[in-house]
């Protein structure tokens, strides 16, 4: 089966285009390269250029992975980048479109939430979502980061390009990058006068309007504007509450002045607020559930929709929770550049963010009262970034500090009555654990990074960046039984951490559009303070997460036709960070789950990934990427699990294979215009979809768990193919567009994510991927 949806897949989107590209090959150079730079999107290669009326198969695309523009195929490094016109034939609507079309990405929304990205680059990630963990993977938005990974979901309106940096980037990017880094790169408002607007409607009542205006008003000045609507039904019913959640309701706006005093200086001023007002992300539980007693009184909470029973997209969760979780995101940024001469560039990135969510979670997806919460975060962020940019003849590079300022309050709310049941027709008396938290984190950072050309062919690159963080928290946790205080919690503990990351490579052109190179980096990721800790054991701070990453790689552009990348890497990992679950004895209760930070010693990733992009006639593009992954931890230490050590387990989110095989043809219609027909199919080899994976036994009260070897079958994802397939038409002029796209055509199901909270009644939720959906959409640009 998997083989024949893989072929009707690529049926759709190459074997059709075959058909029709003999007599469509006649049309001539001009009707082909009709687009130019400030006319409408449309699709075209991976590595396409920044205008969007480059070749299909260009190889031109300027990115500024290294701080300082330059051609994607000359930056020695395994980076994507995706222009609108890429990102309209990846059919990405959102970042989670991404995957596939990167190797080794695994990009999903997060788990419990609408507007959270779950994101692993290369196996690496942030398994645990709570606003106290750091990613491992960077989000830039126009080189400002964002440090939490709610508000990530970001839909994509009005951006130039977007690049995945995969790999540490320790040197220029800092900190939480140990993976990689992912960057938004939003359209600036320029000289020239631009307007585009869409309607889209499909599956389950979606709507969407979006659209922008910029252009010059004079005196140096120019002004944008960008909106956005959307809004969709959710695909997971609820009969019995009469509920929908995984919906969607996203309002989002933003604003740019662009100034440009002199002809050496330009100021950028941009301002965005996003507004989302969606329903609960739910899932599916795998077991029927437990009380805290279920192993000595045989009390089962029993689950009338789990995995074993299949899955058709409906949910039964506790009638009395509010189905909502809120989010809104708002910042001001103003990046200002000075030519201080022709070689010397000044340059000052500053903003300030503020993200506030009020989310309700039903963590164990059932009627039970088991893993109810309720979640309500204010963040706050001021960055400071200064640079400064040099390129001569043969040397070029960049110097900078860093300066970053993050708040974060939150009060969390966990109702957990249906875990002191002492049986399923007995009511329990009313449980509830809140937790008022406070972190503060200041992080100072100084780098350099520079290129020097030691022969025209041959150039090497070196830097190192010093980060000095430290971190304040206080936590406070209460307990009321029967609406009456039982006790309270408090720790406040404080640390701080200095580290130095280095990189080299060199890279050699032994001919035109052909590049070798080769690659050592260090990347850190933020030690830090368990913010699930109930108790003293759980408590103790856990420290940064460190690799040391070596890779080699190749890019080339051969017979002005093909595109071809490739990169082989081998990362080790020490201090990897690993929350994991546990028991002991309360002093009320008798035994208490716990939710432990490890380090977890050692962890091993290496593997190899190609990118292609093959222009064989005029119109024709066939392309593709695949990842390979091999993952071990060498060492992870665990009394609980034979011989002391939990290394067999499989790491979360480090699929052997990734891969995406795509085609497109666009052939004229003379004076009526265009089409394009396009398809993919992506693939997903085994996925572990949480870092405990294997069952932990509790043979005694309170005891804090046995660990075996045995997987858990339910946290796992087999491999599976998901085929997408798009039809565009547009006319002579390149102003009006009208596409249907269909995403998971053959209507695949999958798991995409998992909640492993298993000492915590039994608890184990899987998440979903989007059935499949039909969108048809009308686009306007001048």
């Amino acid at each position: 089966m998997r083989r024949t949806n893989l072929a009707r897949a690529i049926l759709l989107g190459s074997a059709a285009t075959f058909v029709i590209a003999a007599p469509a090959s006649a049309q001539t150079a001009e009707e082909a390269t009709q687009a130019t730079a400030d006319q409408p999107p449309a699709p075209e290669a991976t590595t396409a250029a920044n205008d969007e009326g480059a070749d299909a198969a260009g190889e031109s695309i300027t990115v500024t992975a290294r701080r300082t523009e330059e051609r994607l195929q000359d930056v020695p490094a395994a980076v994507s980048a995706f222009n609108e016109r890429a990102l309209d034939r990846i059919q990405a609507a959102d970042p989670t479109g991404l995957q596939g079309a990167v190797p080794n990405l695994n990009i999903v929304q997060g788990r419990g939430s609408s507007n959270a990205m779950n994101i692993y680059i290369r196996g690496v990630g942030q398994p645990d979502a709570l606003q106290t963990f750091d990613p491992a993977v960077g989000v830039y938005v126009d080189d400002v980061y964002y440090s939490r990974i709610r508000g990530t979901q970001l839909d994509l309106l009005d951006l130039e390009r977007i690049e995945v940096l995969r790999g540490p980037q320790g040197t220029l990017y800092g900190k939480n990058t140990i993976g990689g880094a992912l960057k938004v790169v939003t359209r600036r408002p320029g000289d020239t006068f631009r307007a585009s607007g869409s309607l889209a409607i499909g599956s389950y009542n979606q709507f969407e309007a979006k659209g922008s205006v910029s252009g010059p008003i004079g005196g140096g000045i120019s002004l944008g504007l960008a909106m956005l609507k959307s809004v969709r039904d959710g695909y997971v019913e609820d009969e019995l509450n009469d509920r929908e959640y995984n919906n969607k309701d996203t309002t989002a706006l933003r604003g740019d002045i662009a100034i440009t005093p002199s002809g050496r200086l330009r100021i950028d001023i941009s301002g965005d607020y996003s507004w989302d007002d969606a329903a609960m992300t739910v899932g599916q539980p795998l077991n029927d559930l437990t009380t805290l007693y279920t192993p000595f009184f045989g009390t089962i909470l029993p689950v009338g929709n789990k995995e074993e029973d299949g899955y058709d997209f409906t949910a039964q969760i506790s009638p009395g929770l509010p189905n909502s979780t809120e989010l809104k995101h708002r910042g001001v940024s103003a990046t200002a550049a000075y030519d201080v001469t022709d070689a010397i560039t000044v340059k000052s990135i500053t903003a300030l963010r503020k993200l506030d969510t009020a989310d309700y979670v039903d963590i164990d997806a059932s009627i039970w009262n088991s893993g109810d919460v309720f979640v309500d975060v204010d963040q706050k962020q001021f960055s400071q970034e200064l640079q400064l940019l040099y390129k001569g003849e043969r040397l070029s590079g960049v110097a900078g500090l860093y300066y970053l300022h993050e708040q974060i309050q939150s009060h969390q709310e966990a109702y957990g009555s249906d875990l002191l049941r002492v049986s399923p027709l007995v009511a329990p008396l009313p449980f509830i654990r809140t937790v008022d938290d406070d972190l503060d984190t200041k992080s100072y950072a100084a780098f350099v990074n520079g290129t020097f050309a030691v022969t025209p062919t041959i150039n090497l690159s070196a830097g190192i960046r010093y980060t000095h963080e430290k971190k304040d928290y206080f936590r406070t946790t209460s307990r009321f039984l029967n609406n009456a205080f039982l006790d309270i919690y408090n720790f406040a503990p404080d640390d701080s951490w200095d580290d130095w990351s280095p990189m080299a490579s060199v890279d050699w052109h032994p001919m035109e559009d052909v590049m070798l190179y080769a690659k050592v980096a260090k990347g850190f990721k933020s030690g830090g303070f368990n913010g699930r800790a109930n108790t003293a054991a759980e408590s103790t701070p856990y420290d940064p997460e460190t690799v040391w990453s070596y890779e080699a790689g190749f890019k080339s552009r051969l017979f002005n036709q093909l595109t071809l990348n490739g990169t082989v890497f081998h990362n080790d990992y020490k201090d990897f960070q690993a929350r994991v679950g546990g028991s002991d004895l309360d002093p009320i209760f008798g035994a208490t789950p716990t939710l432990s930070v490890l380090n977890a010693g050692k962890l091993r990733i290496r593997g190899a990934e190609l990118e292609a992009a093959w222009t064989p006639l005029q119109g024709l593009l066939i392309d593709g990427q695949i990842g390979y992954l091999d993952a071990d931890y060498k060492e992870f230490d665990d009394v609980r699990f034979p011989n002391g050590s939990r290394a067999f387990q499989t790491p979360a989110f480090s699929p052997k294979w990734t891969l995406r095989l795509g085609s497109q043809y666009s052939f004229g219609l003379g004076n009526v215009g265009q089409v394009t027909l396009g398809g993919q199919g992506r693939y997903k080899s085994e996925t572990a979809l949480a870092v405990d994976n294997t069952y932990i036994l509790y043979p005694t009260f309170g005891s804090p768990g046995v660990g075996t070897t045995t997987e858990v079958p339910g946290l796992f994802q087999k491999g599976y193919w998901v085929a997408d397939a798009r039809i565009v038409w547009e006319d002579v002029a390149k102003h009006f567009a009208l596409g249907l796209y269909v995403n998971n055509l053959f209507d695949k199901e999958y798991k995409t994510d998992a909640q492993e909270f298993s000492s915590v009644g039994s608890i184990r939720t899987v998440y979903y991927g989007a059935p499949r959906t039909m969108t048809l959409r009308l686009t306007a640009r001048y």
